[in-house]
């Protein structure tokens, strides 16, 4: 996968949006596993340029880690209660585009992680599953390193 653009430095956004194409895989993935990693007052949703069906591989991905997505249904951008972020992460180059349009004439900070689509992977039903599994590792790592230990290290600099 290609290396994710640094997010701002400094202190932990209070309210962060994951973006993908359809919300079906990606950001919601994102979703569970920043919540999971974050303090309990970070705001986190997620969303879709457009709406897709709920996928199964990521129930799978999540459970063996002890995560759940829970009722998530895929939804849009124009489908959130709250549109006031202080940081989006896009994880598709169409959700990039969207949310660049969408701040434009906002000052919110927005920041590219790119995120390979595991739908795109061939083979058995293991071999499928594997590519999700990437994904759910690869976007676990970039939490860590980019939400997680930065506030870490600025709150020890402090």
């Amino acid at each position: 996968m290609e290396p994710a653009v640094e997010a701002g430095e400094g202190t932990r956004p209070g309210a962060i949006l994951f973006m993908c194409g359809m919300n079906a895989i990606r950001s919601p993935m994102a979703e569970v596993i920043a919540r999971s990693m974050l303090p309990a007052n970070v705001y986190i949703k997620s969303a879709g340029v457009r709406a897709g069906e709920r996928d199964p591989f990521v129930d799978v991905a999540l459970e063996e880690i002890g995560l759940s997505l829970g009722r998530h249904h895929p939804h849009t951008l124009e489908e959130l209660e709250d549109d006031y972020f202080d940081l989006i992460i896009t994880l598709s180059p169409p959700a990039h585009h969207a949310a660049l349009e969408l701040t434009r004439s906002n000052a919110i900070e927005v920041v590219y992680w790119p995120t390979m689509d595991p739908t795109v992977v061939q083979g058995t039903r293991e071999q499928i599953l594997d590519s999700y599994r990437e994904v759910r590792d690869h976007l676990t790592e970039l939490i860590e390193s980019r939400l997680v230990r930065r506030n870490t290290i600025a709150a020890q600099s402090a």
